[in-house]
């Protein structure tokens, strides 16, 4: 019998802290996992699953504009957001069960309250008002990340990406501040509800870390939306302006509108873990970990959102994964990061794995570089103005495949199966010799014949 009260005690009951409680426990550990909210972390609560739920109801919109073209008569439709509203928090809700049977069933105990570590396998687990102190072989934290909210005078009036999942009535106007995954989401999603949309991008392109084809394909289709999108604009203030809200920005220029969201990132969640006083190693508010989530202080990791790498569902899973197996299995394991896919369900949808062609160049690779951008067929007949934008990045020497990028409908879907054939280091002409699937856009991307461009 060892001296700890538990094998493995994790801080936080999202993707990462849930499945590292639940793989370890499945291994035989003794488990606890402290949360003092609802399971399932920013991801199940106020993340992708109910922004996909608000962006299916959001496609609707598109789908009743196209009606017409496609032979039918839509009279009358209309939407009621508070109806979604509704529908998407008894999901959240029951996906909260399901977490919580998920946890319990693998043998793991859910402790309902605050957690800090107060000295090495010491935890301080606060239940209410009683406190005691836990101790556990292995403490992990897996506590996410949170919405940043900037220090510019009014900021305060904004809101943050949590508040809108609590939103039970529509604007009429919404300026972005932000031109990420999250600010183009929600303007998606408004824009298509009839909401008015300005989007503050502070650089000259939308989606700063996506490929630059991506990014100029995607403003334009904004645009092309309606939905204004003003670049090299930097907030300096918010500030009420009778019943709506003046943002102004470095530029002199100033925006109105009835809210504005703030969408210019999210910061590891460690205040109040005590990780300070441990002397824990931090790198702009996350903590560093090695290559098996371990931080400077024995016994103590780190897995998803709060240790910055990759803020993104899938990759807490496996960092939880790979932990638990490290420390309960068969022996030291690791995250693969080199091909992670990821998209941002705006409208048109976006999709990527592998390089981009900035990251490709700066990285010493020569390119041949493949690009299309067409109407999709329903759109021919539809009316619809919205095009399809496709991209593969390709080793010059090797003919392996660095990048895949789509902009379009089912973006998503497509670049999944394609992030298959990257891990396995495809070459174009493994593309080439694939058979398409016709009429489908996704076969696009083994028919492309001819560079756009090849270094010299």
């Amino acid at each position: 019998m060892t001296a700890f009260d538990f094998d493995l005690f994790v801080i936080g009951g999202g993707s990462g802290g849930v499945r590292a409680a639940r793989i370890a426990a499945s291994l035989g550990a003794r488990v606890a996992l402290a949360e003092r909210g609802r399971l399932g972390g920013t991801c199940v609560n106020v993340g992708c699953v109910p922004k996909k739920l608000y962006v299916h109801g959001a496609e609707v919109a598109h789908t009743l504009r196209d009606a017409a073209g496609l032979g039918w008569s839509v009279d009358g439709a209309r939407h009621d957001w508070s109806s979604l509203h509704r529908r998407v928090a008894d999901e959240v809700t029951r996906l909260n069960g399901v977490y919580e049977r998920i946890v319990s069933g693998a043998g793991a105990q859910i402790l309902r309250g605050e957690a800090r570590i107060v000295a090495p396998h010491r935890v301080a687990f606060r239940d209410g008002t009683a406190e005691r102190e836990i101790t556990a072989t292995h403490v992990v934290v897996a506590t996410g990340a949170k919405p940043r909210r900037p220090s510019f005078p009014g900021a305060a009036l904004a809101w943050v990406s949590d508040d809108v999942f609590a939103l039970e009535v529509l604007p009429r106007s919404v300026i972005v501040v932000g031109a990420g995954y999250i600010g183009l989401e929600f303007a998606a999603i408004f824009a298509a509800l009839g909401v008015e949309v300005t989007v503050l991008a502070r650089h000259d392109h939308v989606l700063p870390r996506f490929d630059a084809g991506i990014s100029d394909f995607v403003i334009e289709q904004l645009r092309a939306q309606g939905i204004r999108v003003e670049t090299h604009e930097e907030v300096t203030r918010i500030e009420r302006a009778s019943d709506r809200l003046r943002v102004h920005t470095v530029r002199g220029h100033h925006h109105e509108a009835e809210r504005v969201l703030l969408a210019v990132g999210r910061d590891p969640a460690t205040e109040g873990l005590g990780l300070e006083g441990l002397g824990v190693v931090l790198r702009h508010g996350a903590i560093r970990v090695d290559a098996h989530y371990a931080t400077n202080v024995p016994g103590l990791y780190a897995v998803g959102d709060v240790i910055g790498h990759n803020q993104l569902t899938p990759v807490a899973l496996a960092e939880g994964m790979a932990l638990a197996r490290t420390l309960f299995g068969s022996g030291p394991e690791t995250v693969d990061y080199r091909a992670i896919p990821t998209a941002v369900f705006t409208t048109p949808s976006v999709a990527t794995v592998g390089l981009t062609e900035h990251e490709a160049r700066e990285r010493g690779h020569a390119l041949a570089i493949y690009e299309t951008s067409f109407r999709p067929m329903k759109a021919t007949i539809s009316g619809s103005t919205l095009r399809t934008f496709m991209k593969l990045v390709v080793d010059r020497d090797t003919d392996r495949v660095l990048g895949v990028h789509v902009a379009g409908e089912d973006a998503g879907e497509i670049v999944q199966g394609f992030a298959v054939a990257l891990v396995c280091e495809a070459k174009k002409r493994d593309l080439d010799r694939t058979l398409g699937i016709h009429p489908t856009a996704a076969e696009e991307l083994v028919t492309m014949r001819s560079a756009t461009r090849v270094d010299a």
